[in-house]
C-alpha cells in the first residue's frame, strides 16, 4: 500500500512540477528581469515599437510600456505565461545568435536578411519573429538551435575564411 502512494507522488512529480513553474508567484519573480533583458535585447535588433508588440502577443501600447516602466524602476508585474514564452523564444534566439556569430552585428545582420531555407521563403528571420504569432518564434528557435546542433546553415564570414588543416599541421607528443 505504501509503495502505491509513493507510486502515485512520483507520478504527479513533473505535473507538480509544471504547475509550480505557471504558478503567479513564479510568473511575478520572472518577469521584470524577464521584460528588461527583452528590452534590451530589442533594443539591440533595432526593433519598431509595433515589432516589439507583435513579439510580446501584442498587449496594448499602453499596457506595454506600464510593463516597460515597471520592469526598468524594477517594479513587480504578472505577465502571463503566453508573454513569458514569447519572451523565453526571443532569449533562445539571442543566445543562439551568440553561438552561431562571431559578433552581435553579423546575428543581427542575420535576423534581417532574407534566406532560402524553406521555413524562411525568402524572408528575413525578422519577418517571421515578429509575425505575432508565437509559433513564428518558436520557428526561427528552432531553426537555430538546429544550426546550434550541426544541421546544415550557410556558413558565415569565419567558416568561408578557414583554411582546412593538412597532416603537416598535426602533432604527435
Amino acid at each position: 500500500m505504501q509503495h502505491a502512494r509513493r507510486e502515485q507522488r512520483e507520478d504527479q512529480g513533473p505535473q507538480r512540477l509544471d504547475m509550480e513553474r505557471f504558478a503567479p508567484a513564479n510568473r511575478k519573480r520572472l518577469s521584470a528581469p524577464a521584460l528588461r533583458t527583452f528590452l534590451a535585447i530589442a533594443d539591440l535588433w533595432g526593433l519598431s515599437e509595433e515589432q516589439r508588440l507583435l513579439m510580446l502577443g501584442y498587449p496594448s501600447r499602453s499596457t506595454y510600456h506600464n510593463w516597460a516602466k515597471q520592469a526598468r524602476e524594477h517594479g513587480t508585474f504578472t505577465l502571463d505565461v503566453d508573454t513569458l514564452t514569447r519572451i523565453s523564444a526571443v532569449l533562445g534566439i539571442h543566445q543562439a545568435l551568440g553561438v552561431l556569430f562571431s559578433d552581435e552585428r553579423a546575428g543581427v545582420a542575420w535576423l534581417r536578411t532574407p534566406h532560402q531555407a524553406p521555413v524562411f521563403g525568402g524572408h528575413p528571420p525578422l519577418d517571421i519573429v515578429t509575425n505575432g504569432t508565437q509559433d513564428g518564434l518558436m520557428t526561427v528557435r528552432r531553426f537555430l538551435d538546429g544550426a546550434r546542433g550541426g544541421l546544415y546553415m550557410q556558413p558565415n564570414a569565419l567558416d568561408e575564411a578557414f583554411t582546412p588543416y593538412e597532416d603537416a599541421d598535426i602533432v604527435f607528443r
